[in-house]
């Protein structure tokens, strides 16, 4: 990493909306180094109270569903048509063996990374759950600081973990296919529960028949499933990325989603819960490896794990003499 800059200039840069320095500043903050850690952290600290003020989109959806085409499409109705600055923080899958990644989507959103009202971050997931970079969270308030009005998050694809994605967003928008199979059965249902809305993709030539058939099921599916605790009805529609047919119409659906949360107040009360969710997860996290490292309780973790492995323990057992011996540090 070449020589940082001070917080203080990344600070002013960053809220002057300048490029280099919200580049510099995700780096930052995505390092893995100890030494830079207290210093992202001021910058996120003193960077928050700028930040909350755009859209917070989650999309997903299966492999092949087309969702870099479908950004694409979508921001530059953003940027073109309604004037918006647009970041894109794209998430692309890591081998579990390099951790290396293709870092692909600025080749695949080629127009719309050239925009200069839309930026575009490639991350590697890593081994990472939730189908997103470990510092989403971090990457999308220095967004949001930047003056970003829209902030996207393009997830790796849908998995048992993905919906990690739901906790960070204001609306969760899940892309699906028509005519690819059984397509109630080819998703798994705690996604569509939590998604905001289902969009079907590629809805154009001799395809349009099969997405109307796909949205009918759809819908009459969604109806069967619990009230939201939003109180919105998740929406079906379908676009083509190709014709650009559709595509206001989900900005459009965003807009009314967001109207209604506002109004009824959860878009505030979502905001704090995610809030505390970060909160417990960092702190869980650092917890866990601060304890690892311990010099007292790390190598009786150590010797609690060998027991588990010789089957000596159950898992479960094991965890509560971890506990039993931490409580014992803190009354001793």
């Amino acid at each position: 990493m070449r020589p940082l800059p001070s917080i203080d200039q990344l600070v002013q840069g960053i809220l002057a909306g300048e490029l280099v320095a919200l580049s510099r500043a995700i780096t930052l903050v995505e390092s893995q180094l100890e030494a830079h850690a207290d210093l992202a952290y001021e910058l996120l600290g003193r960077l928050m109270p700028h930040a909350g003020g755009s859209v917070r989109l989650g999309i997903t959806g299966v492999p092949g569903v087309g969702k870099s085409t479908f950004i694409e499409a979508f921001g530059l109705h953003l940027a073109e048509d309604r004037g918006l600055r647009v970041a894109v923080l794209a998430i692309d899958p890591s081998s579990q063996r390099t951790g290396g990644a293709i870092l692909g989507d600025k080749t695949r959103m080629e127009l719309l990374s050239q925009h200069p009202r839309v930026f575009i971050r490639p991350s590697a997931a890593s081994d990472y759950l939730g189908g997103t970079h470990r510092k989403t969270r971090e990457t999308l308030l220095l967004c949001e600081a930047a003056g970003y009005d829209v902030v996207i998050i393009e997830t790796v694809g849908v998995g048992q973990s993905e919906t990690a994605v739901s906790g960070m967003v204001d609306f969760f928008l899940l892309l699906m296919l028509a005519g690819a199979g059984d397509e109630l059965q080819g998703i798994k249902r705690g996604i569509m529960e939590m998604a905001d809305a289902l969009l079907i993709t590629k809805a154009d030539g001799d395809n349009q028949a099969a997405a109307r058939k796909a949205k009918a099921e759809y819908e009459a599916a969604l109806h069967l499933f619990p009230p939201t605790a939003s109180g919105w009805q998740p929406r079906v529609a379908m676009c083509s990325a190709l014709t650009r047919q559709g595509i206001p119409e989900a900005w459009e659906l965003v807009q009314a989603y967001l109207q209604h949360v506002k109004a009824n107040g959860y878009h505030a009360r979502n905001r704090q819960l995610q809030l505390r969710q970060w909160f417990r997860e960092g702190f869980s996290e650092d917890v866990l490896h601060w304890l690892a490292g311990s010099s007292v309780l790390g190598p009786v973790l150590e010797q609690l794990e060998q027991q588990v492995l010789r089957l000596e323990l159950h898992p479960q057992q094991a965890v509560r003499r971890a506990i039993a011996r931490l409580q014992q540090g803190w009354t001793t």
